[in-house]
């Protein structure tokens, strides 16, 4: 079960923000904000796709890539709301 943040994270940025590249490439560890695979409004779109995904609520603070650089640090995010 705990893939399953994961998996779908991951398919959401392979869909909305890198079509077309090899799924592979994108790992666990991969940076996505200070990678620049994110800008602020690919950000926003995250945070809006995990909140309505998991009925998660993310404070300003936590949209940063302190929190939200790589998939794994998302993953932990959500379930950390979720508990």
């Amino acid at each position: 079960m705990s893939d399953d943040i994961e998996s779908a994270v991951k398919t959401f940025i392979l869909t909305e923000f890198l079509p077309g590249e090899d799924p592979a490439e994108l790992t666990m560890a991969t940076p996505l904000i200070t990678g620049g695979i994110l800008d602020s409004i690919a950000t926003l779109k995250l945070v809006m796709f995990l909140e309505e995904r998991w009925h998660v609520k993310l404070a300003a603070h936590e949209t940063s890539p302190d929190h939200l650089d790589t998939i794994a640090q998302v993953a932990d995010l959500v379930r950390s709301k979720q508990a």
